[in-house]
């Protein structure tokens, strides 16, 4: 065997040599690694199938309560959601804060169902869900409340920039009416109408109420009453808002 043929067999074998010490130094990273990116998809797996099973029970949990509450069994309803404010996952609970809520409203406690929002509205991260709190409170208070009460829930959210502006100022202008602050109640209204965004729907409703008020002498007919006069004329029509009872003509 030649000299050369000697001294590669050589390199090979501390080649060799050095790929088993190597291997041998590093494998248990090597496997240990391997080993926790396998627990790790375990742990994930595990995880959805927990969170999922959990949220499927909470669901249920949340229909049987909206179900005891529509049969009228109370006592059970509000026990069900309590359960499930205290134990629910994903967004159950805030859902069954929110059902209590106006599980109060329905039952006469004003006063607690409005306390009920203003905590949900002061504890929420989201800003939607406070957002809505907030109206559902000042919704409340435009009959239970003063105009003060009203404009501390929902004054913020009547700003043009806001999302729930036209429910805001629809509340604003009752809460107005109702403190005999007609030109402000006007104004919100207008504002209303005045909406590139506002739906048919809002529109026809806050013309009505403009139409009412020009009847009952609270807004003079200068000027609104275009909103006013097409609301009257959708009326006769037909297209009133569901909520309007109209009148028949006398024969």
């Amino acid at each position: 065997m030649s000299n050369e043929n000697i001294f590669n067999e050589i390199d090979e074998e501390l080649r060799s040599d050095r790929m088993r010490a190597l291997w041998r130094r590093f494998a248990p990273f090597v496997i240990g690694g391997a080993i926790a990116i396998v627990a790790l998809v375990a742990v994930n797996e595990g995880w959805s199938w927990y969170t999922n099973s959990q949220s499927a029970a909470a669901s249920e949990q949340l229909y049987a309560a909206l179900d005891a509450a529509e049969s009228d069994n109370l006592a059970d309803a509000q026990a069900q959601l309590d359960a499930l404010a205290a134990n629910g996952s994903g967004g159950y609970p805030v859902l069954a804060e929110f059902r209590k809520a106006a599980l109060l409203a329905e039952q006469g406690d004003s006063a607690g169902a409005v306390a009920a929002y203003d905590a949900l509205a002061n504890n929420q991260s989201n800003q939607r869900l406070r957002e809505l709190a907030l109206l559902l409170a000042g919704n409340i208070l435009v009959d239970a409340g003063s105009l003060s009460d009203v404009e501390a829930r929902v004054a913020t959210l009547a700003t043009d920039d806001s999302q729930m502006r036209r429910v805001a100022r629809e509340l604003l202008g009752l809460a107005q009416y109702k403190a005999g602050d007609f030109a402000a109640a006007e104004a919100s209204f207008e504002a209303v109408i005045n909406d590139p965004l506002a739906q048919s729907g809002i529109r026809n409703r806050m013309a009505y109420y403009l139409a009412q008020m020009l009847a009952e002498g609270s807004v003079t007919a200068e000027d609104p009453a275009e909103a006013a006069a097409q609301s009257i004329d959708a009326i006769v029509q037909g297209d009133a808002p569901a909520d309007v009872a109209v009148e028949p003509a006398a024969e």
